[in-house]
């Protein structure tokens, strides 16, 4: 996903409550709703922890891009 603005959508798509980060339970949510119901939340938490930069727990959108453009 190159698209910066695709990444956008994307994000705000998956932070259901709009405050600027995904939280581990958000990620869960969105991968059951792709399809995954067999991720739990200590997956979830997990695979935020891979990607979170600053440690702080949860996915700003600079992180979730950083991810995306390695």
């Amino acid at each position: 996903m190159a698209d910066i603005e695709e990444a956008r959508k994307q994000f705000q798509r998956i932070d259901t409550d709009g405050d600027g980060f995904i939280t581990a339970a958000e990620f869960k949510t969105a991968l059951a709703q792709a399809g995954d119901w067999n991720v739990t939340e200590s997956v979830a938490e997990a695979v935020i922890k891979s990607r979170d930069l600053n440690g702080d727990k949860v996915l700003s959108f600079d992180e979730f891009w950083s991810y995306l453009s390695k």
